[in-house]
């Protein structure tokens, strides 16, 4: 992801409408197959504007949407945004109870809905809500634009004023939603150069989808919408659409370059395949350069925090020693490390990651008492441990609650998996800490073989054991899964893995969330540890 080191001086819908002027003529978006030019989007997002104004939308307004990837929910977000409203894409979280928590605590002003999002609102909201392709007539937000005018509309929207509440990955309870000023959002996407990009987004526009997507119009590239992320979808489009860059999770990154597809299709067209959201272990990070090919970019950030720093691909290559770091942290991003004891440390030294930048988010949105806890003095304390090695790259080891201090070695997630994913039938592994109220253990790593292939928890733990000695070893609860779930976002659920009931293989039928069957035992003669004797960091 290139930047030409700006920081953006103008609210973002300003850079990106200007944008849409200048390429009126070419194409911006490919949606379905079909093209839509700079001129279209930027009538849309007038006619979009009119109509939200006449349902009372403006400065100090929140539009909140349930939406489907598709050209209408990124107009109807950029006609927010020129009306000087904030806005946020709601995650479609699958727990009716979670989504209705989230929406008490936004109190947007306006949800809009879609024919796909609209069994996501249940009948005990009281905002009010307009819809896209469904709906009563009286309550059609797309009717209502098209009767509207397309000319210009002067932007409203003012520096302080709220732009954007992003959703947290919410893989621990009902996500949080940082918010940002037109300023600190702008400054966020920047003035980023995109010409000749074809962006694929097929991740929900909750996330970082959004960002990526306001960068690649602003700095001139095209965006490739697909509804959803599917692993033989995104080769096809791949090859269909020449796409220069694409953005996966880790475990959708670890599903991609396993599929056989990656053999027959041509994917010399990509650049770059940005890589966030979990850990990766550098055998899979080989795996994925083997298959796909010099291409990987890992990106370490937070919705908090924005993007912190970045690992190219040309790094990537030509460094191998660098597979498990996070790359150099970017111009403008100052990070610091502060120690169990309070103290900040010095280079090499691990500790809890702090972030300060102009991109950095404001604050949870209605949470007072988490944003207190999570920004500090204009700081983002990121909640994960990592240090910079001697040549100033970023390390980054999990999250605090996942890393442990065992006999002055510091272990974390990715060392656990790492030791996992080398055995021959495993294909992939993830690990996180157990929960603190089951004491008898450390970890939790659930472990997913190859197709056709079987894993044992004793030969996984004989592999923990030669790594790092009996104690280890016997700290980590294995799970075997056909699948390790996911959430909709697509990185591990922790919180289905736990979930699972015991028993062999095959026979616990899984849930309809996606939760695999799943083996979990220990083998004869081990017992469990006390996680007394692991020092959280």
């Amino acid at each position: 992801m290139e930047d030409n080191g700006q920081v953006a001086d103008r609210p973002y819908i300003d850079a990106l409408l200007d944008q849409l002027k200048t390429r009126a003529d070419q194409v911006v978006l490919r949606y379905r197959k079909s093209d839509v030019t700079g001129d279209a989007l930027r009538r849309a997002i007038f006619r979009h504007a009119r109509a939200l104004e006449a349902l009372g939308i403006g400065r100090g307004s929140l539009v909140a949407q349930f939406a489907s990837n598709c050209p209408d929910a990124l107009a109807i977000r950029y006609a927010a945004s020129l009306l000087g409203a904030g806005t946020m894409f709601l995650p479609a979280l699958a727990d009716v109870d979670r989504r209705t928590v989230l929406l008490e605590r936004i109190q947007p002003t306006l949800l809009v809905v879609f024919a796909e999002t609209a069994q996501l609102v249940s009948d005990a909201v009281n905002t009010r809500v307009v819809y896209v392709g469904t709906g009563p007539v009286s309550a059609r937000l797309d009717k209502l634009a098209q009767a509207q005018s397309d000319l210009p509309i002067n932007s409203r929207a003012m520096p302080d004023d709220l732009a954007v509440i992003v959703s947290s990955g919410g893989t621990t309870g009902v996500p949080k939603g940082s918010y940002r000023s037109f300023a600190a959002y702008s400054a966020m996407v920047g003035e980023a150069v995109a010409r000749g990009r074809r962006q694929l987004i097929n991740g929900p526009l909750a996330y970082l989808s959004q960002v990526l997507v306001d960068r690649t119009f602003i700095g001139g590239g095209t965006i490739v919408l697909e509804h959803r992320y599917d692993p033989t979808q995104t080769l096809a489009t791949i090859e269909a659409e020449r796409i220069t860059d694409l953005f996966l999770v880790e475990p959708q990154l670890f599903e991609i370059m396993d599929h056989p597809d990656v053999r027959r299709r041509d994917l010399s067209s990509l650049r770059s395949i940005a890589h966030i959201g979990g850990s990766a272990p550098a055998i899979l990070r080989r795996r994925a350069i083997a298959r796909l090919g010099p291409v990987l970019t890992h990106m370490y950030g937070a919705s908090e925090a924005g993007l912190v720093s970045v690992l190219p691909a040309a790094t990537y290559g030509a460094t191998p020693d660098l597979l498990a770091s996070a790359g150099r942290v970017r111009t403008g991003v100052d990070v610091r490390f502060r120690l169990a004891n309070g103290t900040l440390a010095r280079t090499g030294q691990h500790g809890k990651i702090e972030v300060r930048s102009l991109a950095l988010a404001q604050g949870y949105y209605n949470q007072e008492v988490e944003s207190a806890q999570k920004f500090r003095d204009g700081w983002c304390l990121t909640g994960d441990i990592g240090f910079l090695d001697e040549a100033g790259n970023l390390h980054v080891l999990g999250r605090a609650t996942d890393v442990a201090e065992v006999d002055g070695r510091t272990i974390g997630p990715t060392l656990i998996e790492e030791v996992l994913c080398e055995l021959s039938n495993v294909r992939y592994a993830a690990a996180f800490a157990a929960n603190s109220d089951a004491n008898e253990y450390g970890w939790i790593a659930a472990v997913e073989p190859w197709d056709g292939k079987q894993v044992g928890v004793a030969q996984c733990v004989r592999a923990l054991e030669a790594a790092f000695g009996v104690f280890i070893g016997n700290a980590v609860r294995i799970r075997v899964a056909n699948r390790l779930p996911l959430t909709e976002q697509g990185k591990v659920d922790r919180a289905a893995i736990v979930s699972i009931g015991f028993g062999d293989a095959g026979s616990n039928p899984g849930s309809q969330s996606g939760r695999a069957p799943c083996a979990d035992s220990r083998p004869g003669g081990i017992t469990p540890i006390s996680a007394g004797g692991i020092q959280r960091l």
